[in-house]
């Protein structure tokens, strides 16, 4: 591997890992630079411009939202200036659900679109694939019956995150890609084209 290709590598690995510490510790300004300026963001409650999705986090950070994310494997293919990287992360959110406070755990991918302008890696798109989760009470002797209708209305890799965002006020988008099917799939495909040179970073959801 050349001194280079591993220089890009890590200058990637940091700029992913800079999204969660300074989005979670809500250092807007900095959180900022880790994108291009076309940059597009893609969540279970939020798709759209990364500009705009600054602002929203900006929001529910002051006024409580807690949404907090952890990392761990990483793996990055580099074609020049183009990117894909995919890290191992899990996203942690704590709110009431029906007078009870619980926590969902959803383990998954964010799976990055990249590019180096300028000498500097950027975020083009953000594209999280969903693998599983779970959801526990905060306090155990508490008790809690989830409405099993509700529930079924969302994927399998983000079931309850759906419902406990749903719970809370969120548009949950449908369809995302979890950790097997048509939507992973069409998201692969995706990511070897914009390594190949293609004009877009494939159709962001």
């Amino acid at each position: 591997m050349s001194d280079q290709l591993v220089a890009d590598k890590l200058a990637i690995r940091e700029t992913v890992e800079n999204w969660v510490l300074w989005r979670d510790a809500g250092d807007w300004e900095r959180f900022a630079t880790v994108w291009h300026a076309e940059g597009w963001m893609t969540a279970t409650w939020f798709q759209g411009p990364a500009r705009r999705f600054i602002e929203v986090s900006r929001e529910g950070f002051n006024t409580g939202v807690n949404i907090l994310h952890r990392l761990s494997g990483f793996t990055c293919d580099v074609v020049g200036r183009r990117a894909i990287s995919q890290v191992k992360m899990t996203i942690d959110q704590r709110a009431p659900v029906d007078g009870v406070l619980a926590d969902v755990v959803c383990t998954g991918r964010f799976y990055d679109f990249f590019e180096k302008r300028d000498g500097r890696w950027g975020i083009v798109r953000r594209q999280p694939i969903y693998e599983k989760d779970r959801l526990d009470l905060v306090d155990p002797s508490a008790t809690l019956v989830l409405d099993a209708e509700r529930l079924a209305r969302f994927p399998e890799g983000y079931r309850h995150l759906g419902y406990l965002q749903s719970k809370n006020g969120f548009t949950v988008k449908d369809g995302l890609p979890g950790l097997r099917g048509p939507a992973v799939e069409k998201l692969y495909a995706e990511g070897k084209a914009w390594l190949a040179g293609s004009e877009r970073p494939g159709e962001p959801l």
